[in-house]
Order: C-alpha cells, then sequence, then structure tokens
C-alpha cells in the first residue's frame, strides 16, 4: 500500500487557474487526444507522460478520462499494434512496462495480462548482470535512474515482487556512489562533466519513485535518502529568482534559459519529499509552490508545454567535443520546443505528487 502523503498548507490555495487539477486534468487530456503510433516501438518519452496521465486521471477521480487512457492501450495488445512494444535490451525501452503495470493497478479485470507484460521487460532487464548484481543495461549515463528504478518499482507495486525493489535500490546505490558530484549535483556522463538539468532531473524522479516505495527498514534505503537530500540541497540552492531551474543547473551566463522539463522533474521530487517528511516543509515547500506558479505559465491553451530541451546526448558524442567551452554551448544552444513529451511528463507527475 502506498505511503498516505501530508497536507501542506503550502500547495493549497492556488490562484484562480493554477491548481493541480485543472492543469492536471488540461495536460492529461492534452495527452488523451494525441493519435496513437502504432507502426514503431514507443518512445520512452511518451510512456512516461502516459503513466502521469494515468496517475492524475485517478487521483482527480475522472472516470471517463482515466477509462479512455486504459482503452488506449488496446490496440497495442493486437497483431498491429505489436511493433509499439520496445524489443531493444536498454533502458530507454524497457521503461515502456510502467504502463501497462499501471494500468493492471487500475483494471483488476485485466490486471493479469498486463502485469505479464510489464513483469515481462522488468525481468527481462535482469535477464543478464554484472558481478556485483546489476543488469548489463546499466550505462551509468544519468537518465538510466529514472528508466530502470521506475521499470522495477512499477513491477513491485503491480505484483508485490521485493526482488524487483530490491533490484531498484542496488542500481540506484551504486549510480549514487559513482556519479553524485560534492556539490550534490550530476554529470551527464563521464566525458560530459556538465549538470544538465533534464539529466539531473531524471535522477531526482527517480529517487523520488524508488523512496515512495522502499520500506523505512530496507538496507540502502538511508544511502538513497542521503543522496537524495543532498540533490534537494543543490537544487534549492540553484532555483532561479523566477521559481525555474535552468538548462544547466549551475551556469550563470546569460545564455543559459530557464527549461520546463528538469523544472517539472525537480518540482515533482521536493513536493514529494516535502509530503513524505522527508524534506522541511518550511524550507522547500515554498519553493516547490515557486515552481509550480512558475512552470504553469510555460503552458499554451492546449496544454502544451513549452521551452522543452528535446532529447539530448552527452555533449562528448554529439557534437560538443570534449573542451568546457564546446561542451557548456551544446548544451546552451539545444531547442526550446513545445508539446515535447519529455516536457508533459513531468508536469503530470508534478499534479500527481500535489494531488497524492
Amino acid at each position: 500500500m502506498p505511503r498516505p502523503t501530508a497536507k501542506v498548507a503550502a500547495f493549497e490555495g492556488w490562484p484562480a487557474g493554477t491548481s493541480p487539477q485543472e492543469i492536471g486534468e488540461r495536460v492529461a487530456r492534452n495527452y488523451a487526444a494525441r493519435p496513437l503510433a502504432l507502426g514503431a516501438p514507443m518512445h520512452y518519452a511518451e510512456a512516461c507522460t502516459w503513466y502521469g496521465a494515468l496517475t492524475t486521471a485517478k487521483l482527480l477521480g475522472d472516470a471517463p478520462l482515466e477509462k479512455a487512457l486504459i482503452a488506449r492501450f488496446s490496440p497495442i495488445l493486437t497483431p498491429g499494434g505489436a511493433p509499439v512494444i520496445p524489443l531493444r535490451a536498454h533502458v530507454d525501452d524497457r521503461v515502456f512496462g510502467i504502463v501497462p503495470l499501471e494500468i493492471a493497478m487500475h483494471d483488476p479485470d485485466k490486471a493479469l495480462e498486463y502485469r505479464y507484460l510489464g513483469q515481462g521487460l522488468a525481468d527481462k532487464q535482469w535477464a543478464t548482470t554484472t558481478p556485483d548484481g546489476i543488469t548489463t543495461e546499466a550505462r551509468y549515463w544519468v537518465d538510466d535512474m529514472y528508466m530502470i528504478t521506475a521499470l522495477q518499482v512499477q513491477a513491485f507495486r503491480a505484483t508485490g515482487d521485493v526482488r524487483t525493489l530490491d533490484r531498484a535500490a542496488l542500481a540506484a546505490a551504486a549510480y549514487l556512489d559513482k556519479l553524485q558530484q560534492p556539490n550534490g549535483l550530476f554529470f551527464h556522463t563521464a566525458t560530459s562533466p556538465r549538470h544538465w538539468g533534464r539529466g539531473n532531473g531524471w535522477f531526482a524522479a527517480g529517487m523520488t519513485e524508488l523512496l515512495r516505495a522502499l520500506p523505512a527498514t530496507h538496507p540502502r534505503r538511508a544511502r538513497i535518502m542521503d543522496g537524495y537530500q543532498k540533490m534537494m540541497t543543490a537544487l534549492l540552492r540553484t532555483q532561479t529568482a523566477s521559481g525555474m531551474w535552468r538548462q544547466l543547473v549551475d551556469d550563470d551566463s546569460a545564455q543559459n534559459w530557464p527549461e520546463t522539463s528538469s523544472t517539472g522533474m525537480f518540482t515533482f521530487a521536493i513536493v514529494t519529499g516535502v509530503k513524505n517528511g522527508w524534506l522541511a516543509p518550511d524550507v522547500y515547500a515554498p519553493a516547490a509552490r515557486r515552481a509550480w506558479l512558475a512552470l504553469i505559465q510555460y503552458l499554451d491553451a492546449d496544454g502544451n508545454v513549452r521551452d522543452v530541451c528535446p532529447g539530448t546526448g552527452e555533449a562528448a558524442t554529439s557534437g560538443g567535443g570534449t573542451s568546457a567551452a564546446t561542451q557548456i554551448q551544446y548544451y546552451l544552444d539545444r531547442p526550446r520546443i513545445v508539446g515535447d513529451f519529455h516536457g508533459q511528463a513531468p508536469l503530470l507527475w508534478t499534479a500527481s505528487a500535489l494531488l497524492r
């Protein structure tokens, strides 16, 4: 059973048009209205958006929207929809399993079928492991820490199989030991040592999902909580006066720009931490409120988030070279796009966290 979360004064009394109920419904309906592409494997960012739309609809008590989001999966279970299910042994593909696993918790009549699909992806991810017991799919890129933990945690939530929770905790502790810097933030990769916003956002969100599920007595909980809290301290320090975070989290140059996907992920992590008692509410709740109110200003009338950094490979192998100056410029020059799933997903996660 999920732990109850506390009511927080800073997360009440929203100005008209800014509440998580109103925003969450707009963005969830935006996703439900988009056509489902049946001819190719689903991108991880869409899977993350679908997951967020499902949790938001359920927390809103919007049964028709929830039903529509569940029904959206039915074509995928037909021969014509089979190509939607990603097959690569890659963390970005495996995370698709969070969607059927979430649906399994919404639709008891079809839970077995959906659990089978999602649990299968979680087990395949651990089919081969390194000597320390971690999946060979682990790349030690900062992005992985959502893709791996979200899938394994969802498998635990849907099936109760504690092995999957232990897998996620083992991987998270190893990633923290390898990747977290003394300042609490994370490099994109070892060869691209820049504090890219969304890369850090993936790690923040992944740790948050894991901590929501880990029992207080779990042997790795203290290690993961320590890494999480160090990161939250860093985020408090790097939040801008507007409430947003920037494309490069700790870069003060005039070229650096407020980026919405990372801001959504950080806000999700902080809201959840405050409501679960992991973070001091008098310090972090006002920061999360400012972030939410700033973030939703980037929504258009149709529920599309703007100023989203698109999918971004590490600088060193994607045109950013190896010098600090050229790598920094690589991240700062990324386009700012509208309605991309990388931006839609974390806004829905944050709405769910505020509603939970």
